[in-house]
């Protein structure tokens, strides 16, 4: 007969072994010791070049290969509870070739010269079928070549170096701390690591070597009422995902915030509900990101704008280009956004994206008229009129990406920012010039159209504002949009000791869907007459 204590020690196993199963984790087992040994060698960089050079035999005038390896780890706890820890390890080869104007890909986890050839050749097979649906033939803006170029992103400590126990000790310090609030029934906490070393190769010349890791710590603490009628939830959204290492984590103090947060999931179940109306609203950058991302980011891809992403996710009412650059005022003459992957920390930062290209600094938005899209090799030729019109050449912005050695690199957002004030506006003083408004800290809920024109978010934390000062906290608030109406409401913006970033570890796009990390930076803005409706109303 099986005792007690056996029985919950099988079933703990098994429950353990469902819940490892079932969270996200691509099919692929780990690497191979072999593979795995020539990978940290450098020797799989000879297979790189094997693999461009079969293409270019079977007929490219253009190849790449990445070999990548990819790794997830990530740590979930609940109250005093550690519910699951999961660890994902993903080892590959993926070759691009252009034939005749068209695109063919294919991948392979057999890391010796026969298995990347022959992948390779399939991708030559696959881009010389491809010709008989050929719209137009892809070119593909010119770029520098960088025969040994590495690049590693801003981390000091490697979290995949970090014991479990002392990110579950962290995680559960964090959850008591909560706990100790009245009203906070649960609190659930999370560590989530990636870390990507990639390797890349073109016919064109280039050789490139970059490590990303990337960190993210969650937090959310539940409060209850006494009686059952309501329940809030605060998380812990300034803890944003980071490209930075455990430094960054420990940074981040979740046990010293816990409290803090915990004790505003509390308020808000005595918090006064928002009555329905036009305020000005003062936004944080640790809800704003959630905005600009949503508002400016997709719409400007120009993938999107053109109608290439219609039937997954969505289209932009920044179309057609021709009638929309320098010529939509999206904004008013304060409001400039930059794209770039080059911020230290961000999540989209790279050196060099997967079509080779070093990726540069560029104004989507400039003085508040719309600037420019972003866009990859293949479709910067697609504005060449417009570049020729400005003067200026054919280039790529650099933002090809894919998120495995076994998909196929396309268009990818990379960080879209607004740039802050030139002068020293605080967020006090943001909120010192509106009489009647709303303070709004965090991301919550959102939703938003297919061509992200009509809008609406919510928030983690809301608070009225009262000739100037801060009055006491709101509940079920969130502000409804017009992209242009809303950004021409924007009439002052922090200065540069205010600027934070925010960002998405999971932004989705593609079909089969792939994931990219991204982040927007902001001070605090500040919005004139918003529309602002009651979430928590049932009629």
């Amino acid at each position: 007969m099986t005792d007690r204590r056996e029985f919950l020690r099988t079933t703990g196993a098994a429950a353990a072994a469902l819940a490892i199963a079932s969270a996200p984790r691509r099919a692929e087992a780990a690497p191979r010791y072999d593979d795995l040994d020539r990978f940290q060698s450098g020797a799989s960089k000879e297979l790189l070049l094997e693999a461009i050079n079969a293409a270019k035999m079977g007929g490219a005038s253009y190849a790449d290969c990445r070999i990548a390896r990819f790794q997830q780890n990530f740590v979930v706890t609940r109250e005093q509870q550690i519910v699951n820890v999961v660890d994902t390890d993903t080892l590959g080869c993926g070759v691009r070739a252009l034939v005749d104007g068209c695109w063919g890909f294919a991948a392979t986890r057999t890391l010796t010269r026969d298995g990347v050839t022959t992948a390779a050749r399939e991708a030559v097979a696959i881009a010389k079928a491809n010709r008989v649906a050929r719209d137009r033939a892809v070119m593909l803006a010119p770029t520098q070549a960088y025969p040994n170029a590495s690049w590693k992103s801003a981390y000091t400590t490697d979290p995949f170096d970090v014991p479990l126990e002392q990110k579950v000790d962290l995680l559960l310090k964090s959850n008591a701390e909560a706990m100790k609030v009245p009203n906070v029934k649960f609190v659930n906490s999370i560590l989530f690591f990636v870390k990507q070393e990639r390797q890349f190769a073109s016919t064109e010349g280039s050789v490139i070597d970059q490590t990303f890791i990337r960190s993210w710590p969650l937090f959310t603490a539940t409060a209850v009422a006494p009686d059952f009628s309501d329940f809030q939830n605060r998380q812990g959204s300034e803890a944003a995902p980071m490209g930075r290492g455990y430094e960054y984590v420990v940074q981040c103090d979740l046990p010293g915030n816990a409290r803090k947060w915990a004790e505003q999931a509390a308020e808000k179940l005595k918090a006064k509900p928002v009555e329905v109306g036009k305020y000005d609203l003062v936004l944080a950058p640790s809800n704003l990101w959630l905005t600009i991302h949503e508002s400016i980011g997709h719409p400007t891809e120009l993938d999107r704008a053109l109608g290439y992403e219609a039937n997954y996710a969505g289209t932009s009412f920044i179309a057609p280009p021709e009638e929309k650059l320098g010529k939509l005022q999206y904004g008013k003459p304060i409001m400039n956004i930059q794209g770039d992957r080059s911020q230290v920390g961000a999540l989209s930062t790279v050196g060099y994206d997967d079509d080779g290209v070093q990726p540069d600094e560029f104004l989507i938005v400039k003085e508040g008229m719309f600037n420019d899209y972003q866009t990859t090799r293949e479709q910067a030729p697609w504005l060449a009129d417009w570049y020729a019109k400005q003067g200026k050449p054919v280039r790529s912005h650099g933002c090809s990406y894919a998120d495995s050695w076994g998909s196929v690199a396309f268009q990818r957002m990379p960080n879209v920012s607004l740039l802050p004030s030139n002068d020293n506006a605080t967020w006090d003083d943001l909120i010192a010039g509106v009489d009647r408004g709303i303070a709004i800290i965090g991301d919550g809920s959102f939703s938003i159209d297919q061509q992200r024109y009509n809008a609406q978010f919510g928030g983690q934390v809301t608070y009225e504002i009262r000739n100037g000062k801060v009055a006491g906290m709101l509940k079920d608030v969130a502000y409804q949009i017009r992209t242009p109406d809303f950004w021409n409401s924007m009439d002052k913006i922090g200065g540069k000791a205010t600027y934070e970033l925010g960002g998405s570890f999971f932004d989705g796009k593609g079909q089969p869907s792939q994931v990219n990390a991204v982040s927007h930076g902001s001070p605090p803005a500040r919005f004139r007459q918003v529309n602002v409706i009651n979430t928590g109303r049932t009629q």
